[in-house]
């Protein structure tokens, strides 16, 4: 069976008039399988969202390959296929939204496909009943909060039933609640329906919950690993300005500050609270 997405040698120019040629992504040897829930991290400029643009053919490779399933996307009779297995969610679900009313909004991309009208009214109700938005199928889009707005714009690519899901940074622009909606509908997709997901974020606090973090920097990978794997490296991780979960922090600052025998990689509070508890009661500080 095919990888769901696999790289090889994969390189990225931008080429700007009168100017040279800027690379941004520099050999990127890559495989995804099938299922995977994969997080994309890096500061801004580092070439994660260009990588990311890659497993759609939104952006084709200046060298080397991407394969989607094994379809080369520089194969241009394979693109609609290509963007039918993988599908795009965007920062600004504004900008995705083409309807006013939340039904027809997800259904515009099944027409566009040449779906059947019943196939498309169920594959409409399945997609706003998979991220808890069937009851607003009826509602003007406008009148959605946020993190509901990025719940239908993610129907809308589930109604295309893709095996794979990008999404890049689709909770940066949410308050807390909005993220934690979203995050939620993100999470059920994959162990549920086991749709691939890579989501791009610069939330630590996501990026545990996936099942592998990839680090991208200055257009390479720098790590890529289980979250514990990938955030015990908490001084590579500074030095290429990026942050690691709160209670990751806290212990590593703990072990800065001459504390001893500390677990590295630890994820989450309830975790760091058990670690600190039993480390307090094996040095008779209880």
């Amino acid at each position: 069976m095919p990888q769901m997405i696999e790289t090889k040698d994969l390189t990225f120019q931008y080429q700007i008039e009168g100017e040279e040629s800027c690379l941004v992504l520099n050999g990127i040897n890559l495989s995804i399988e099938q299922g995977q829930f994969v997080a994309f991290l890096g500061h801004n400029g580092s070439g994660k969202s260009t990588l990311a643009k890659h497993f759609n053919a939104m952006l084709l490779p200046s060298g080397g390959s991407c394969l989607v399933l094994g379809m080369d996307t520089m194969d241009g009779e394979k693109k609609y296929d290509i963007r039918q297995s993988v599908g795009m969610v965007l920062q600004n679900p504004d900008n995705q939204m083409v309807a006013t009313i939340v039904e027809e909004d997800v259904a515009f991309a099944p027409e566009n496909l040449g779906v059947e009208p019943e196939e498309i009214r169920r594959r409409v109700d399945d997609a706003l009943k998979a991220v808890d938005m069937y009851e607003y199928r009826h509602h003007d889009c406008y009148r959605l909060s946020g993190g509901q707005k990025q719940r239908v714009a993610i129907a809308g690519v589930i109604a295309m039933q893709p095996k794979c899901i990008v999404l890049d940074e689709p909770t940066a622009m949410l308050d807390p609640k909005g993220r934690s909606e979203v995050m939620s509908t993100i999470r059920a997709l994959n162990k549920d329906l086991g749709i691939t997901v890579v989501l791009i974020t610069h939330y630590m606090e996501e990026a545990v919950q996936a099942d592998r973090v990839v680090v991208v920097d200055d257009g390479q990978i720098l790590l890529d690993g289980t979250p514990r794997e990938v955030f015990s490296q908490v001084k590579l991780l500074k030095s290429v300005e990026l942050d690691v979960p709160q209670a990751t922090r806290l212990l590593y600052r703990l072990e800065e500050a001459g504390v001893q025998g500390l677990p590295k990689g630890v994820l989450d509070d309830e975790e760091c609270i058990e670690v600190l508890s039993h480390y307090l009661e094996v040095h008779g500080c209880r």
